[in-house]
C-alpha cells in the first residue's frame, strides 16, 4: 500500500442559515481562490437559495454540495443556526 500524504483544502466555505425570509442562506470563505469560491458560492446558493433548512429537498442539496466540496477540495462548514448542529 503506498503512503499518500494528506492534501490541504483548496478553500474554505461556511454556508450559514440566515432566517425564513429570503435569501435563506450566505456563503463566507476564509481562504482560498477567490474564482474557485465564487463559482462554488454560485452553486451552492442555486440549490439552496429558496430552501429553508427545514425543507425535505435540503437534506438531498446538502448532500450534493457537501460532495461538490470534496470534488473541489473546499473545506466546507455548516452554520444552521441551532445550536448543537452543523
Amino acid at each position: 500500500m503506498t503512503d499518500i500524504a494528506p492534501v490541504p483544502p483548496r478553500a474554505h466555505a461556511r454556508i450559514t442559515y440566515v432566517g425564513p425570509v429570503s435569501p435563506h442562506w450566505e456563503l463566507y470563505s476564509d481562504f482560498g481562490d477567490r474564482n474557485l469560491v465564487d463559482e462554488f458560492a454560485a452553486r451552492v446558493l442555486a440549490r439552496l437559495v429558496l430552501l429553508p433548512r427545514d425543507d425535505p429537498q435540503f437534506r438531498r442539496n446538502r448532500e450534493r454540495i457537501a460532495r461538490d466540496a470534496d470534488r473541489e477540495n473546499i473545506s466546507l462548514e455548516w452554520d444552521l443556526g441551532i445550536p448543537d448542529q452543523g
